[in-house]
């Protein structure tokens, strides 16, 4: 069976709220998240602490220019 992610063909954003203390922590969880949902290189688009959590965007990139790109091992592209 395909995974959706392998035809992702540059980037999966995700914006959520963040339970967590401060920013530092906000930015650690939003990596962790990113790490856990098998995305990799991931960057913190926006960030932004209000009282008990962070509002933030994450970026992750699937495929950046130059990589080894999935799809073409299906004969696509």
């Amino acid at each position: 069976m395909t995974k959706a992610l392998d035809q992702v063909v540059d980037a999966v954003d995700i914006e959520t709220f963040l339970y967590c203390k401060d920013e530092a922590e906000g930015r650690e969880l939003a990596i962790a998240l990113a790490h856990e949902l098998n995305l990799n290189h991931p960057d913190i688009v926006f960030l932004e602490h209000h009282g008990w959590g962070a509002r933030v965007r994450l970026r992750a990139y699937a495929h950046r220019p130059g990589d080894h790109y999935r799809w073409l091992e299906k004969g696509g592209g």
